[in-house]
């Protein structure tokens, strides 16, 4: 198991530093990698270009969104490397997008904190921010 595990950290590594490296002016001790920055890693981004209101949850979004990009674009390459094919690979893609797509309830969750909702309104907003997530 831990080989796997390895294995799994080597290649999403492998994957997001490029994606890094192109995207991003940061001290190199302060690095860190694509998709496992998620949400967090999107909203120092936006802080840091002091952005708000429209321009701030645009930048986010898209953000979000190419993270997402890079987490399939790792799916599909640790499929590869498994030889999978058919049916085993889309239900291995499946459930390795959604472990991955776990940063999606607290993006939206921190989203509605932003937006200071609560109550119906929290759960309403995070209901309708994690379907739009998935229908990307």
């Amino acid at each position: 198991m831990k080989p796997l595990i390895t294995l799994g950290a080597a290649v999403a590594l492998a994957l997001s530093t490029p994606v890094f490296a192109s995207t991003h002016k940061e001290a190199p001790g302060m690095a860190a990698s694509g998709a496992a920055k998620g949400m967090a890693g999107c909203e120092a981004q936006a802080t840091e270009k002091k952005l708000a209101g429209a321009a701030r949850t645009s930048f986010l979004k898209k953000c979000e969104t190419d993270a997402g990009a890079s987490a399939t674009a790792s799916c599909d390459a640790q499929a590869t490397e498994k030889k999978l094919a058919g049916a085993a690979k889309t239900s291995f893609v499946k459930k390795c997008e959604s472990d991955a797509g776990g940063g999606t309830m607290a993006a939206c969750d921190a989203q509605a904190a932003e937006k200071k909702l609560a109550g119906a309104a929290k759960t309403s907003f995070t209901k309708k921010c994690v379907a739009d997530a998935s229908a990307k």
